[in-house]
């Protein structure tokens, strides 16, 4: 039975059908197939309860907050400044990306968001300055993988919901991990740049670095109050959401009144679209978590693992590959709540800490939007860039690379992902 589920999941995958409504039609074909058709009856309510959790009302606040931050003005602001101060060296515009997306993860936490927004502002900038088309493509869709690490981030707030980790302590595990995410990928650029001959920008006046600095003060205090109103304790992470739809409305509509009313409206559509994207795939994902859960694969793949190593070095070793080999079939958020149940249980057995398997699993899986045959951000570059889906693969390529090896990195060095948890006590 567990074969022929397999084989309807991989079927509906390649007709290309939406991951969401894949795991919604393979749960109701199971409930036919084992002949247990009452089920039926208690799956709307399934598909509710998974969305009963006050932690994820903090995913549509932080898509508004996001919106209101482009629609105000804000994130060009932050790109400007970040050239502003790099963009003179050679390859520098290519730093100006990888450090605006820094910027910019603190604010979208969305890599989808993310990749589809500076695709439409650096891709054509970089073209203009004499970059190639493939190579602007997949740095910007790279970088674009660092928004879910530094917070706040999407994806942490599903896997602290699923697991019950601090969400807190997982923004603040993926601040050491984003800034490493971030030099790897300068380096790579450092050395593409004296191998290419890169090109670069006038150098900016004293008088425009002082006029960027203080344009973008307004735009940076978001962040600060997200991670400072956490770690004080004034607020929740789903507050802080809260607070930053304020923030950058503020912002946006008085200081740089680029936020006008009418703009509102379509504000709050792109938020509500985006919403029920993701909230219909955790729906679809819980019913089939609940038919997993009927087919005992949780404890097969645990007895499984148990029986290869009892070493958590091999166990962090197999659970990477078989992540890296899921993202590139499965949507990160979907595999996320998938897997998260089930792997719990072994994290638990060999005793690693939730929150640095949180961000582990987390990066993992949005490595798998840089990766074949359905990683939905080339599609989303490619796309909107106008390059072809195979070259930009190729151009992403030691992008991937890289991410990868900074992946393994994380894994081992624990230390980087809890020394801010740590000192901050969200941690043991």
């Amino acid at each position: 039975m567990t074969v022929l589920v397999i084989l309807l999941f991989l079927l509906f995958l390649l007709m290309g059908i939406p991951i969401s409504l894949v795991l919604g039609m393979i749960t109701i074909c199971y409930f036919f197939l084992v002949g247990n058709t009452t089920l039926l009856t208690s799956t709307p309510m399934r598909l509710f309860s998974g969305l009963e959790n006050f932690g994820l009302l903090a995913v549509p606040l932080f898509m508004l907050a996001g919106e209101l931050m482009n629609g105000g003005g804000i994130t060009t602001r932050l790109v400007q400044f970040a050239r502003v101060f790099i963009g003179h060296v050679r390859g520098g515009l290519a730093y100006v990306t990888v450090v605006a997306n820094m910027f910019l993860a603190s604010i979208l936490g969305s890599a989808n968001a993310q990749a589809a927004m500076m695709s439409k502002v650096m891709v054509p900038e970089m073209e203009k300055e004499g970059y190639n088309k493939e190579f602007s493509s997949a740095l910007t869709l790279a970088s674009s993988i660092i928004a879910p690490i530094i917070p706040p981030s999407m994806i942490f707030i599903i896997y602290g919901t699923l697991s019950g980790s601090s969400i807190g302590g997982l923004f603040m595990a993926g601040i050491i991990p984003g800034i490493i995410y971030g030099i790897g990928f300068i380096s790579l650029i450092a050395y593409m740049g004296y191998k290419n001959n890169y090109p670069k920008s006038e150098r900016a006046t004293a008088k425009e670095m002082v006029k960027s600095t203080v344009s973008v003060l307004p735009a940076l205090l978001v962040p600060i109050v997200i991670i400072f109103g956490i770690l004080s304790g004034a607020f929740t992470a789903t507050e802080s959401a809260g607070i930053a739809c304020l923030i950058a409305f503020i912002v946006g509509a008085f200081l740089y009144r680029e936020l006008d009313l009418k703009k509102l409206p379509q504000i709050f559509i792109n938020t509500v679209i985006s919403t029920a994207t993701v909230t219909f795939l955790i729906a679809m994902a819980n019913i089939f978590g609940w038919m997993i859960a009927f087919e005992q694969i949780p404890q097969l793949i645990a007895n499984s693992m148990l029986s290869i190593s009892d070493s958590p070095f091999v166990f962090l070793l197999l659970v990477n590959i078989f992540l890296l080999l899921i993202g590139m079939i499965l949507d990160g958020i979907a595999a996320l709540i998938i897997l998260v149940p089930v792997l719990m249980p072994l994290v638990t057995a060999f005793q690693i800490d939730p929150i640095h398997f949180g961000v582990i699993i987390c990066i993992n899986l949005t490595i798998g939007l840089l990766t074949p045959p359905v990683g939905t951000g080339l599609f989303i570059v490619s796309s909107i860039a106008e390059v072809r889906f195979e070259r930009l693969v190729k151009a992403t390529m030691p992008f991937l690379i890289v991410a990868i090896v900074i992946l393994f990195i994380i894994t081992y060095w624990s230390d980087a992902v809890l020394l801010v948890p740590r000192l901050l006590g969200l941690t043991t």
